[in-house]
């Protein structure tokens, strides 16, 4: 009896799918992202927070309200009505609306961001899965070509070719083998219900079947935002602290204008008579300056501008780092196709030749083993260059980008 030929260690496992039960739906990576922006959490928190931060500018940009007084005293007139205006100088109304559209851009950057990073997560998650399944593809494969090399073994012992030794060694290697698919089986499931609950599906058992599969790469590099979301969010958020501190410095003299008039003179021959009466108030700093305000302004300014440098400095090493961990990924990869076919080569060969009796049983295991590694490692090759091109991706996105 010959066995199956090992081509389950081959390039061909890699477009293999696992088994779809009916009432799951094929789901493409793109499709997984728009289900995790359009229902997932963190972008709804994401969405709030660029509605509040539209809603503070909205505010900044209102004019204050005037307030009415009205009086009665003894002494006449006798009937006072007072309405104080607020005036809203053009130096103060200036900072306090520019620090309100800096904060509302760098909550929209950062919004922006947090969709990258959402759309990041899904894909890197959507990756892992389709690794995963292939992973457990290939543990499958090879624990059936286990159980054939353990059939072998034993035709070969009733007809006295090798002995008890060898059905022992193969029926050892077919038990560990079966143990490790169920093991991959089970992460294999356990990534794809990771991936639903990002999409905002329940996690208690499979409804999505991955339709994209798993390949390398392609095209070059992604070119670079000039205004990366991060430093673009921190420059943001420097200019509302300097905004904000110039309108608490600014804010200590704040002027209105009050109009009014007095009535009701019994003293006077036309005692109804309307007397009209206008002012300016000032206020008098006499207790408080607005230290502690303009204190808190500038220590806000100062981190704000750490932040940024700090940012800046970070940002750029991650997107440099990013670049040579695709560089790398990449070279990997293909030297990784090249050992795939070799070692198959070697595996089927051997396979062969212990079926005609030509090498030993541990040769046949061992050439196995080393290819079941290698087309592993070629998976988990696949998967850490596509990371690293989503990842630079996400570190060089722009605020424009969808």
């Amino acid at each position: 009896m010959r066995p199956s030929p090992l081509t389950a260690f081959g390039l061909a496992i890699l477009v293999l799918s696992p088994p779809r039960l009916p009432a799951q739906q094929p789901v493409t990576r793109a499709q997984a992202v728009a289900a995790a922006l359009a229902r997932g959490a963190r972008a709804a928190l994401g969405r709030a927070d660029t509605a509040a931060a539209r809603g503070v500018v909205r505010a900044a940009r209102a004019f204050p309200n005037p307030s009415l007084s009205s009086t009665y005293t003894k002494d006449v007139p006798q009937y006072h009505a007072a309405v104080d205006l607020p005036l809203d100088l053009p130096w103060l109304r200036g900072a306090r609306i520019g620090a309100a559209e800096s904060a509302r851009d760098a909550a929209r950057y950062g919004f922006a961001f947090e969709r990258a990073a959402i759309r990041f997560d899904v894909e890197t998650t959507y990756t892992h899965a389709l690794a995963a399944a292939r992973h457990a593809e290939l543990s499958r494969r090879t624990a059936l070509d286990a159980d054939s090399l353990l059939r072998l073994a034993g035709l070969r012992r009733e007809v006295g070719d090798v002995s008890e030794l060898d059905v022992r060694l193969a029926a050892v290697n077919a038990g560990q083998l079966e143990n490790v698919a169920a093991d991959d089986s089970l992460a294999a499931l356990g990534t794809l219900l990771a991936l639903q609950l990002q999409m905002g599906l329940a996690g208690d058992e499979p409804a999505i079947v991955l339709a994209d599969s798993l390949a390398a790469p392609v095209g070059g590099e992604p070119l670079e935002h000039p205004a990366l979301l991060p430093i673009a969010a921190a420059e943001a958020s420097l200019r509302s602290a300097e905004r904000s501190l110039a309108f608490a410095q600014r804010s200590r003299f704040a002027p209105s204008l009050q109009v009014g008039f007095d009535t009701r003179d019994p003293t006077s021959p036309t005692p109804n008579r309307a007397l009209p009466m206008i002012g300016v108030s000032l206020p008098l700093p006499l207790f408080n300056w607005s230290g502690g305000e303009v204190l808190q302004a500038t220590a806000a300014r100062d981190r704000a501008s750490a932040q940024l440098d700090l940012t800046r400095r970070e940002t750029t090493a991650e997107v440099a780092r990013a670049r040579r961990d695709l560089a790398a990924a990449r070279a990997r990869l293909g030297r990784a196709a090249g050992l795939v076919e070799s070692a198959n080569r070697v595996a089927a060969m051997s396979l062969q030749a212990y079926s005609e009796g030509a090498v030993a049983l541990a040769s046949v295991l061992e050439a196995q083993r080393n290819a079941r590694e290698i087309v592993a490692r070629y998976i988990d090759d696949l998967a850490t260059a596509d990371a690293a091109a989503r990842t630079l991706r996400l570190l060089t996105a722009g605020p424009d980008e969808p």
